[in-house]
């Protein structure tokens, strides 16, 4: 069975392969161990803090194949977007000009670096084993933290916001880097990347021009780029996307990938997840299946369960399923159909 749990310091060798294996572009998973124990322990105090109101908290998910005791993958909330430093993104709007002689009103799509986006509850660093992609492992790993925002709304805006991977080649090279931000660093795509996994987006922000990049002046392979997905970025894209996630005007400023925004109270699977209280019972008459969580905190658990849920009752779940969510008869657990 797989398993959604809090990050623990025993995973950071896993954790750090699934970094290995994760897309150019997912800059919150660095291939460092140094990195990403810090991480582990940042999200370990995330959870055990009384919080009232969003702040820097970052809370890391794994997902665990509990018979297999492997990591096959990860996910993240950052409550607040920008809490701590910039979080900087390109606008991506027309810039209007007109002349009354000529009686010519023209709009030129342009790119301004700014920080609009700071302030949002952020989900980031997705990823999941290929061989699981386009599954529920998939709808579990992605959705869990929605439910988890469901049940500590207190804990994070009232705007959720999502990057997704922009388009690279097999290769590792960006059209849109190599058109726009190569220029003012002599850095490979990759290797910005990876630095702004190692240190912060912020530095590199700071050397991107502070003037409008007026898009046809841009070749048209970088073009192209703008709001353009990573083939391997898809199905976290479409996942979102029947959450109630829409694009916007914001794109990536490394390599152009699209952003999605929600409301909160709006997405699917907070807006219209529900509740119920566990009885045990030894069988199931299956007759859906559902993404399931207990609403605890650093005790969090989710998993996808085949079930038979009446509104209003009680939710039957069988041992090993009240065993991998930690819950007993009585405890209150949340759910949502896939």
């Amino acid at each position: 069975m797989l398993v959604l749990r809090p990050v623990q310091l025993t995973d950071l060798p896993q954790l750090q392969r699934l970094a290995r294996e994760s897309l150019v572009g997912v800059t919150s998973l660095p291939d460092d161990s140094e990195r990403l124990r810090d991480k582990i322990l940042n999200s370990c105090v995330s959870f055990e803090q009384n919080v009232r109101n969003p702040g820097p908290e970052n809370y890391c998910f794994v997902l665990e194949d509990s018979t297999h005791q492997s990591l096959v993958g990860c996910c993240e909330i950052l409550a607040t977007a920008g809490f701590d430093e910039p979080f900087y993104s390109l606008r991506n709007r027309h810039f209007n000009s007109a002349s009354r002689e000529l009686n010519i009103e023209h709009g030129v799509p342009a790119l301004s670096l700014c920080h609009d986006l700071s302030g949002h509850t952020l989900l980031r660093g997705f990823h999941i084993d290929p061989r699981l992609a386009k599954t529920a492992s998939s709808e579990l790993l992605s959705r869990a933290r929605l439910l988890f925002i469901a049940a500590h709304a207190q804990r994070f805006s009232d705007t959720v916001i999502t990057e997704i991977v922009g388009y690279s080649s097999d290769e590792g090279h960006s059209p849109f880097w190599d058109a726009v931000g190569k220029h003012f660093f002599d850095l490979p795509y990759a290797e910005a990347e990876r630095l702004c996994g190692l240190e912060s987006r912020t530095f590199l922000a700071e050397l991107m021009p502070q003037y409008p990049i007026y898009v046809p002046m841009l070749p048209q392979a970088a073009q192209d780029c703008i709001g353009r997905i990573h083939p391997d970025g898809q199905d976290a894209f479409d996942i979102l996307e029947r959450e109630g996630f829409e694009t916007n005007s914001y794109v990536d400023l490394f390599d152009g990938g699209p952003t999605l925004f929600a409301r909160t109270g709006n997405i699917r699977s907070i807006a219209q997840s529900q509740t119920a209280q566990v009885k045990p019972g030894a069988s199931i008459d299956a007759r859906g299946r559902y993404l399931v969580s207990n609403d605890s905190l650093g005790n969090f658990r989710a998993i996808v369960a085949e079930l038979d849920y009446l509104t209003g009752q009680p939710l039957v779940l069988d041992a090993g399923m009240c065993a991998a969510l930690g819950v007993a008869e009585g405890n209150q657990v949340r759910l949502i159909a896939l």
